[in-house]
């Protein structure tokens, strides 16, 4: 047998009393954790769910997704389920019904990006929609991370999209956002290895 010490395997995973391994950030919070083991990096393929989602992902910029999290049931009501058609259709007046709702963030300049990112949706209807477009950039491999050190914030592919998105006239989809749209989608697998929900979401084997 050798004597030599085994190195042990970094890892920032918790195993619950469930017995199941997750992540810090989903271990102890009751709200972080069911959208970690239900949610977060199962497939979306349907416009309004990549609408949502992209829009959250664009409100959650500098502050916390828990934030963000908490306040979704707010953004539906406010944002009309996320109804591309619907949302593309606000006026002054809707702005105005926004900014005032303190359910949702008021952020004037994340509004506005919302519904112009409706009209943009709406747009590419003719070229397939939102949701084959955003998919067609996943990449030919997925990142096998051990630790959040491990986890990319951004790819070549999250680059492509977003300029790719801009050209198309969305605001509010920088790289970094976008990989994290990526994440949400379930168009990347960055759930760390040993997780309960690594490759369950069977994009990835």
């Amino acid at each position: 047998m050798s004597s030599e010490p085994v190195a042990a395997v970094p890892s920032d995973l918790v195993v619950g009393d469930d017995g199941l391994a997750r992540p810090v950030w989903a271990s102890s919070d009751e709200l972080l954790r069911d959208y970690y083991d239900t949610e977060w990096g199962m497939p979306v393929r349907d416009e309004r769910g990549v609408f949502e989602r992209l829009s959250l992902e664009a409100f959650q910029s500098g502050l916390s997704w828990r934030t963000i999290l908490a306040k979704r049931p707010a953004f539906r009501a406010a944002f009309a389920d996320f109804d591309a058609d619907t949302v593309a259709a606000f006026g002054e007046d809707d702005v105005a019904r926004l900014m005032a709702d303190a359910g949702i963030v008021r952020n004037r300049a994340k509004i506005l990006a919302t519904i112009t990112n409706a009209n943009a949706t709406i747009a590419l209807r003719e070229d397939g929609g939102l949701a084959d477009f955003v998919w067609s950039f996943r990449p030919a491999t997925t990142p096998e991370p051990l630790t959040y050190a491990d986890v990319p914030t951004k790819s070549d592919e999250s680059v492509a999209l977003s300029k790719a998105l801009r050209k198309r006239g969305f605001a509010f989809v920088g790289p970094t956002t976008m990989y994290a749209l990526m994440e949400a989608l379930g168009i990347v697998d960055t759930h760390l290895v040993g997780s309960h929900r690594r490759g369950t979401s069977g994009v990835w084997s």
